[in-house]
């Protein structure tokens, strides 16, 4: 049997606000594979990881180590190969893959896959957190856990939290600084497939699009957009700072990663070879959160250093123009999850 799914149903009826085209979506019928036939696996199996980024990018570090664990650990039954920036797809793509069952695991914002379980990209909602610690307890809870296993329905299995870091946004030299929340104002920007984060632009008066992110460099370089938004890590390992020239440290967005595996081969797999991944998988998770609290401190000098210039604008005004956001998202989530959301934050 097999389900029909659609992928932005409840996302777009809510939010007519943020009417985007783009070069990246998913179609909007997809097929889910719901049963597992009974396990014939025959070893060795490769298993094909594609991600966005470059292989410099802390989640490609981190992926590297998960593929020499697994791979020895299972004395090589179990092969990982690995697809960085974009090889397989561009974000929406390499998820829609896993559905499909064309690729084996992807790591990704979670707001990328709340195309499908739109729970999942709770995490996203503008302001929550102050510090890496408070975002990391809130998606280390039981009650993240619980809306995770929403992504089953859709063929994948959570694995990891890796972690992205906090977005902030750079703007071509031409746009100038944004300093306030009037320089947002019809500022065309790069974003991710992620509702959450297009809103949140969107409430500030900017013109979101989103964009492959393989493509993302030179679609800056040609003036397809006058700004982009990433976590530090993500600006300064590709590059980004070549042809943008202020860096805005908003810290809008916390952006974490689900690390998936698709949920049929998961259940192909034997208890030991499931334990092998899944604590590989939290190791990997460990050394991508320690790169990306690091990069996060050192790389803003690294960018100042290579000729962008820093500006640190009072967020206070900023949290008050999209303190809506949440709303319109409050029938989406529910309430339960709502009031768990601003415990941990600074709502």
């Amino acid at each position: 049997m097999k389900h029909k799914m659609l992928a932005f149903s409840a996302v777009f009826l809510l939010l007519t606000g943020c009417q985007s085209q783009t070069n990246d979506t998913v179609s909007i019928e997809t097929e889910v594979p719901t049963e597992t036939a009974v396990s014939s696996m025959e070893y060795p199996v490769t298993v094909r990881v594609g991600y966005s980024t470059g292989k410099d990018d802390p989640r490609g570090i981190a992926l590297d180590s998960f593929k020499e664990t697994v791979e020895s650990k299972t004395n090589g039954d179990i092969l990982i190969e690995i697809h960085p920036s974009g090889e397989l797809g561009s974000d929406s793509e390499l998820i829609a893959g896993m559905i499909s069952g064309d690729v084996d695991m992807t790591v990704s914002s979670a707001g990328n896959y709340a195309l499908y379980a739109t729970r999942v990209g709770v995490s996203a909602l503008p302001f929550l957190f102050e510090d890496f610690e408070s975002a990391w307890n809130f998606i280390d809870s039981p009650e993240i856990q619980e809306v995770d296993d929403e992504l089953e329905l859709y063929n994948m299995h959570v694995l990891a939290y890796f972690d992205n870091g906090f977005r902030c946004v750079t703007t071509s030299e031409s746009a100038g600084a944004i300093e306030k929340v009037s320089d947002m104002e019809g500022l065309n920007i790069r974003t991710p497939e992620n509702q959450i984060v297009m809103e949140t632009m969107s409430v500030l008066h900017a013109n979101p699009r989103s964009y492959p992110f393989a493509e993302l460099k030179q679609a800056l370089e040609d003036g397809e957009f006058d700004a982009q938004e990433n976590p530090i890590p993500v600006i300064y390992n590709n590059q980004l700072y070549e042809v943008q020239k202020y860096l805005s440290v908003t810290n809008h967005s916390y952006d974490a990663m689900p690390l998936t595996i698709r949920q049929n081969l998961w259940e192909e797999l034997t208890p030991e070879y499931q334990d092998i991944i899944q604590n590989a998988a939290k190791d990997a998770e460990k050394q991508n959160r320690t790169l990306v609290k690091q990069q996060t401190e050192d790389y803003v000098k690294e960018l100042e250093n290579v000729g962008m210039e820093i500006v640190y604008p009072d967020l206070q005004p900023f949290r008050k123009a999209t303190e809506g956001v949440m709303d319109m998202f409050r029938t989406m989530y529910g309430e339960e999850l709502i009031a768990f959301v601003t415990s941990y934050g600074n709502s």
